[in-house]
């Protein structure tokens, strides 16, 4: 399913897109050395149902995952890259953790991802990671014009990521999103040019480049969520939701504070 939101969908993007920034960004400033990964989690639920907002995560269960996710944050730390499942582990400096979130408000979903370094060690090749997501992450927004296609945004971001010296794995990427949480069009982080969707505006999607320090091969962790890089190397993610308008994308996961 591929939805066209509405002029009045679209404001209501903008706010569950403030919401979720807002939450990360809180989350990111509190996430310290000896932070529980399950502190995190209870933050960010408090926060969602003082919004009045609704979970996208808690009662999840696609057919890649081991029944209902049960959280309300994906909280990633080091080798692993997407979907971790909030666990009892205490941060350390120096980790490297994502956190990733969406969540529904006015019946409109919002979804985006931030990698940072906790504590006060900046390994220099994390560091290298995580500029290369948000460098190939830009590199997509600023090709999500109308009547571009889907290939272009992927295309645009694996050759920021491949320049790098990233393998890059299409198994998982960005989507589309509306009044649920994952829609057609799969957009993988690698592509061909002029191949795929045609972008229009009112078209809503999550952008999410990530990448793993030498391997492009995933495990499935334990808790039949958390994928991890195979070969135990490092990983970075970074998401955003835009909206496709007339004049270009509109970036909806913008914190209201800066």
């Amino acid at each position: 399913m591929i939805e066209i939101l509405s002029p009045t969908q679209l404001l209501r993007a903008r706010d569950t897109g403030a919401l979720v920034a807002d939450i990360l960004q809180t989350m990111r400033s509190r996430a310290g050395v000896g932070t529980n990964l399950l502190e995190i989690d209870e933050w960010v639920h408090r926060m969602i149902t003082e919004a009045g907002a609704e979970s996208c995560y808690v009662d999840y269960a696609p057919s890649f995952g081991r029944g209902p996710f049960g959280h309300y944050i994906c909280t990633s730390v080091n080798d692993a890259v997407l979907h971790g499942l909030p666990h009892d582990y205490a941060l350390v400096d120096g980790d490297l953790l994502t956190l990733d979130l969406a969540v529904s408000l006015g019946g409109v979903v919002a979804d985006s991802a931030i990698s940072f370094l906790v504590g006060e060690s900046r390994p220099a090749e994390s560091v290298a990671m995580i500029e290369a997501t948000e460098r190939a992450l830009a590199a997509g927004i600023a090709a999500a014009v109308p009547g571009a296609r889907v290939g272009d945004l992927s295309h645009a971001m694996g050759s920021v990521l491949a320049a790098a010296g990233y393998p890059i794995n299409t198994e998982f990427g960005g989507h589309g999103l509306g009044s649920t949480m994952h829609q057609d069009p799969h957009v993988a982080n690698t592509g061909r040019q002029g191949r795929g969707y045609r972008l229009r505006p009112g078209l809503l999607l999550a952008l999410e480049p990530w990448i793993m320090a030498d391997t492009e091969e995933l495990v499935t962790d334990a808790d039949g969520w958390t994928l991890r890089s195979v070969t135990g190397s490092r990983t970075a993610h970074s998401e955003h939701t835009i909206a496709i308008t007339h004049d270009g994308a509109e970036i909806m996961t913008v914190p209201t504070t800066r």
